[in-house]
């Protein structure tokens, strides 16, 4: 079985009760969940709210209340595939709502090679101005695209560079010995969650993409999706 799980954390910093903030006409998450569900290999997709409030809004066939005291988005989707008989588990952002499904499908196929544990995607659309901007988290690559580093800035010169693509897929087991680990020094000064997996020497697969659309992390950015 393959998991899809949205984790759905109401408070956000930079965007208060972003998940819920209307999109052309319904919360944000139900963008990303209609989305997901059109994926042809995930067997079942789980929105996993902490909050009453987002249950109450939104309008999403399998729901599943969380705690409220996880960490990360990563947390919550372990708390829920412990509820699963799952292989691999995708972890599929709520402030996603142009994911593409094929984008999740050619994902899974990664795990088609019985070494890969933990995967993600790297996209070609990076920009000038994406250089210096730390919300866009850049990604680099060795030979085998498998995650050198993940940088916000101070990129190394004569590196190539990628968009990192805030979807991850692991392999049940590889995501609970994840959880179970404390939090890395350069997971804590980066404030990158993925940082953790490559300080333990968990490597990370990425699918190289052309995906061009961007999550939603300001008001601001909700204008490269209105219609």
């Amino acid at each position: 079985m393959i998991l899809g799980v949205i984790p759905a954390r109401l408070n956000s910093t930079r965007f208060p009760n972003k998940i819920i903030f209307p999109l052309n006409g319904k919360p944000i998450i139900e963008h990303v969940y209609e989305k997901a569900i059109q994926s042809k290999l995930l067997s079942k997709v789980v929105v996993a709210i902490d909050s009453e409030t987002t249950k109450e809004s939104i309008n999403c066939l399998n729901i599943v209340m969380t705690s409220d005291k996880h960490q990360s988005g990563t947390d919550r989707v372990a708390e829920v595939s412990e509820n699963y008989d799952c292989d691999i588990v995708i972890n599929i952002q709520g402030d996603e709502p142009g994911i593409d499904p094929d984008l999740i499908d050619k994902l899974i196929t990664l795990f088609d090679d019985p070494k890969v544990e933990m995967a993600s995607v790297a996209s070609t659309d990076l920009h000038k101005h994406d250089f210096t901007n730390d919300n866009v988290v850049k990604v680099n690559l060795d030979n085998e695209n498998n995650a050198i580093s993940f940088v916000r800035n101070n990129m190394e010169p004569e590196q190539i560079y990628y968009r990192h693509i805030g979807i991850y897929a692991y392999r049940k087991k590889t995501l609970n010995f994840f959880t179970s680990l404390d939090q890395s020094e350069n997971e804590k000064k980066y404030s990158l969650e993925q940082l953790r997996a490559l300080d333990n020497n968990i490597a990370i697969k990425l699918l190289i993409s052309d995906f061009n659309h961007r999550s939603i992390d300001t008001k601001e950015d909700l204008k490269n999706y209105e219609n």
